[in-house]
């Protein structure tokens, strides 16, 4: 049990203490999955010798057994983050959180050939699942976790955010049917063909593959620019607001911290006297306060 305990510490350092053995750990894994995104990455270009193809194969089974060893650990080791549960209902809500299924999704499409026969253009689907590993890195770094905790404080407000630009670009595309289906039957053929346009004009973007040519539709597209400039700012803003919310959060954290430690040190020496002592140093405190207290009001 306690090298059970000291390999939980060190892939889920608790209370933020980090140890150079954690620290090591993370840099390996944030190293390998880098690594594996940059050979799905090699692996589609042409031209290699089949020695670096082996090199690439060799290279995908060694990375797979390490995310495997790590996906069972995590699960052995779940209990110590779940202290309040018995060890089988802990690994079962562990197995089910979101880092746990990105663990599963990592290495399923390495293990799947191997049990189903599979088509090839499935396969191919199934290997570029592992481009998943790279939110792996999420564990690992606390700069992309923070991109999480902004995401889920800021949840509620993106959801309308995003709720009212859907509403835009819906109207927008009516409209612009409305308006243009007469003049380019080929092009908005219906009230919802106009959506990719609706898109490319909210977002500024502009492809220029739609587009109205009618004088109303001319007016209707400089609205919905116009409006997509501050509705489309909107989520970005909010994300915004959030982060500075976190580094402040963080920076007050980090400025409290010490005197939370200093607290529990002398907590720690308190309980470690005898009666005796700590009636003298209560009396002590207890006389230094009266003596501010007469301070103050003299």
């Amino acid at each position: 049990m306690k090298l059970k305990k000291q390999i939980f510490d060190i892939i889920q350092p608790s209370g933020g203490k980090r140890t150079i053995a954690s620290s090591v750990f993370d840099i390996f894994f944030i190293t390998l999955i880098v690594a594996n995104v940059l050979l799905v990455i090699l692996e589609t270009f042409s031209g290699f010798s089949d020695s670096v193809y082996s090199f690439f194969r060799a290279f995908e089974v060694v990375s797979v057994v390490i995310f495997t060893i790590e996906y069972v650990i995590r699960l052995w080791t779940s209990n110590y983050l779940f202290p309040d549960k018995r060890a089988l209902r802990a690994r079962v809500k562990y197995g089910f959180s979101f880092m746990a299924v990105v663990d599963l999704l990592a290495i399923l499409p390495f293990y799947l050939p191997l049990i189903f026969p599979i088509d090839l253009r499935v396969l191919r689907m199934l290997r570029l699942l592992r481009l998943i590993r790279l939110f792996k890195i999420n564990r690992y770094t606390k700069a992309l976790s923070s991109v999480g905790g902004v995401l889920k404080l800021k949840a509620s407000q993106l959801i309308s955010s995003v709720f009212v630009v859907l509403i835009l670009m819906i109207m927008a595309s009516v409209l612009m049917y409305a308006v243009e289906n007469e003049t380019q039957p080929g092009v908005f053929t219906n009230a919802l063909s106009g959506l990719w346009w609706a898109v490319a004009t909210l977002t500024t973007v502009g492809y220029g593959d739609i587009y109205p040519v009618t004088l109303f539709g001319q007016a209707v597209g400089a609205i919905t620019a116009l409006l997509g400039i501050g509705f489309v700012a909107i989520p970005t803003a909010i994300i915004s607001s959030g982060f500075m919310e976190n580094l402040v959060e963080n920076k007050k954290s980090k400025e409290e911290r010490p005197q939370s430690d200093e607290a529990d040190e002398l907590l720690r020496i308190y309980e470690k006297l005898d009666v005796r002592r700590r009636v003298k140093l209560l009396d002590a405190a207890f006389a230094l306060e009266e003596e501010k207290t007469n301070f103050y009001t003299e």
